[in-house]
């Protein structure tokens, strides 16, 4: 297959029931695939964004009772398309939620599932605090997707800060990284561009970045601004803040390109830690 192809991220403002946000997501994927998308890929927390934690859980279904599962199944045969969805939040084994996104290959079939690992407990300027590991299992495996293309590392929305990971995942085959997301606007105005750049930098990687936008149940709000972002760190489209989609068309050849002037990928070295100061000055 040809390494240049086209691909979308999908821009929501998901609410806080789950059938109306599959058919806005389902709206919008339809959409992309019309524009010529061969790979689609929605927001972190496409299919439920509800802030209270009591009400969170229970309208969190089980994978295999999610509706989203068959839904989207058959919309990525139907459409013959690379689907992701950036994550449907399901309910783990133990009793807490799983935030855990899904690739769909173009026959349907689920080719790859991946867990959020790294969990969003901050405390903001402007008086928001999170805390996520309250409620959501983090996962433990990092997953590299084979697809016609080249190899698409899962990452979800706070992961993006956590530089290791991304580089795992290229040293294991990535040319594509994924970071749907539902950033809050206080760290989006600040962050959200430069980390999702220096990610595709540091890698060598198209970045892709689907990403909830505007304001959702109990007033919580959401960046926007789903990017698509090429490996020398280039954005090649930018969402704004409305709901809809970006299209871009990736050459996969601008990966070795970019990694043949900076191969930082292979330039790893072995190195003592420095020592903690901060407990040798309590010592």
């Amino acid at each position: 297959m040809s390494k240049i192809f086209k691909a979308a991220c999908v821009q929501m403002n998901s609410a806080a029931e789950i059938a109306p946000n599959i058919a806005a997501a389902t709206q919008l994927i339809r959409q992309a695939a019309a524009a010529g998308a061969e790979l689609v890929m929605t927001p972190e927390n496409t299919t439920l964004i509800e802030p209270n934690r009591a009400k969170s859980l229970a309208k969190t279904p089980r994978e295999q009772d999610h509706p989203g599962l068959p839904h989207f199944s058959k919309l990525a045969k139907d459409l013959g398309i690379w689907l992701e969805i950036g994550s449907m939040p399901v309910l783990a084994e133990d009793g807490r939620i799983a935030n855990r996104c899904f690739v769909f290959g173009p026959t349907g079939e689920v080719v790859a599932r991946y867990d959020k690992i790294h969990m969003f407990d901050v405390d903001l300027p402007n008086g928001e605090t999170y805390r996520e590991s309250n409620g959501v299992r983090p996962g433990e495996q990092a997953v590299v997707v084979a697809t016609p293309w080249g190899g698409l590392g899962l990452t979800i929305c706070y992961d993006v800060r956590f530089a290791y990971l991304h580089r795992a995942l290229a040293q294991a085959g990535a040319v594509m990284l994924s970071v749907p997301a539902a950033f809050t606007v206080p760290t989006g105005q600040a962050h959200w561009h430069v980390l999702l750049r220096a990610r595709a930098i540091e890698t060598g990687c198209f970045v892709f970045a689907p990403a909830q936008t505007g304001e959702h149940a109990e007033g919580r709000r959401t960046y926007g601004h789903s990017l698509i972002i090429a490996p020398w760190g280039e954005v090649l489209a930018d969402a704004g803040d409305d709901p809809g989609f970006i299209l871009a068309e990736i050459d996969l050849e601008n990966v070795q390109k970019a990694r043949g002037m900076v191969p930082a990928l292979r330039h790893d070295r072995d190195f003592k830690r420095p020592q903690n100061l901060m407990r040798a000055a309590s010592e």
